[in-house]
């Protein structure tokens, strides 16, 4: 399964070597102290960033662990193969290589994507995608070195026992399905999120064209959101993530529907009594008839009605907003404060 969280799965913290080791299980031993660290900082800066925080915020980590994979690296590559056997030691450079060259590289670039990334869904979308890039690199380079070590423990006669407690890459394979649905319920709730801005923005310059549109846009991208949400599976039975995004995008309906009308009649009104009062104040006062007064009073009134009913509704919307913004965020902290395992063990 693919993911968004970048994380190291190491494999060695599930395994336990029987009392009864060969030199072949030191020998897979000795290699355990670095990796044992470097998987327990993984966690804990895949943990920070996963709970909130972002990759620009949390960068001296991602130094820190540079540093320590390097060592690892370097331990990796100055041992001796063991009975001039090189492919498990080979196993463990290559893999630590993948992590020294996702961390420098891959996540690097992930942090300059980050700075742009809500900026438009195409972007937030690539960025998304990076990450699962660079996790699946880490995947793949996790399974080979599976299977290395599982051939040098046959040709050894070593025998690894795995371990049924909580262990690092079970909460790592946990976390990863937390955010599977976390992330794809996200990137529906950030498209239409993104489309209604495009539309307060029009609405700000009073663009007619543009407020119509992005409304029609806003409307496609609820509907289609409100589709894919039909067939989105919940993590553990949680749909509270879900739900929270149906309950915003049935703010954005009503805001796009009905509510955009006020604001259209209010700029409307708003661009007529603009022109009455210019017809009006090029009039000098003694020419000005009955008529006129009647007329410029009306479009007076029209447009304070427009105006009050406009300010009236805007404000409205902008306090229901931030309330289901809230609870969106809220709930999303909650969901992964929820499943997302906590701490070492």
């Amino acid at each position: 399964m693919k993911h968004l969280l970048f994380i190291a799965i190491l494999l060695f913290s599930g395994f336990n070597f029987a009392q009864d080791m060969t030199n072949g299980g030191a020998y897979m031993d000795s290699f355990s102290a670095e990796n044992e660290q470097l998987q327990a900082d993984m966690w804990d800066y895949t943990r920070t960033i996963s709970h909130g925080k972002s990759a620009r915020k949390v960068e001296k980590r991602r130094g820190e662990l540079i540093n320590t994979s390097n060592a690892a690296l370097k331990k990796a590559e100055n041992s001796k193969p063991f009975n001039d056997d090189t492919e498990y030691r080979d196993a463990i450079i290559k893999y630590y290589k993948v992590i020294n060259l996702v961390l420098k590289e891959d996540y690097a670039k992930l942090v300059d994507m980050e700075e742009v990334a809500e900026q438009s869904y195409d972007l937030m979308e690539a960025y998304m995608m990076a990450r699962e890039l660079a996790s699946d690199k880490q995947t793949e380079a996790s399974a080979e070195l599976t299977i290395a070590q599982k051939k040098f423990a046959e040709a050894n006669n070593i025998t690894l026992v795995t371990s049924e407690d909580d262990s690092m890459d079970k909460k790592m394979e946990i976390a990863g399905k937390v955010y599977d649905h976390y992330n794809e319920v996200y990137l529906i709730f950030f498209k239409s999120s993104k489309q209604e801005m495009y539309l307060i923005d029009a609405l700000v310059t009073n663009d007619m064209s543009a407020i119509e549109q992005n409304r029609e846009a806003l409307l496609g991208t609820v509907e289609e959101g409100l589709e894919k949400l039909k067939n989105v599976k919940p993590y553990a039975e949680d749909n509270s993530m879900i739900q929270a995004t149906e309950a915003i995008f049935s703010f954005y309906e009503e805001e796009a529907a009905k509510d955009i009308e006020l604001a259209i009649d209010y700029i409307m009104k708003s661009e007529n009594f603009a022109k009455v009062k210019a017809a009006f104040d090029e009039k000098k006062e003694k020419n000005r008839t009955q008529e006129d007064f009647d007329q410029y009073n009306k479009g007076v009134n029209e447009m304070n009605e427009a105006v009050n009913t406009y300010n009236e509704m805007n404000e409205k919307n902008n306090k229901l907003r931030s309330k289901l913004i809230d609870n969106w965020n809220s709930t999303a902290e909650k969901y992964t404060n929820s499943h997302v395992p906590r701490g070492r063990k």
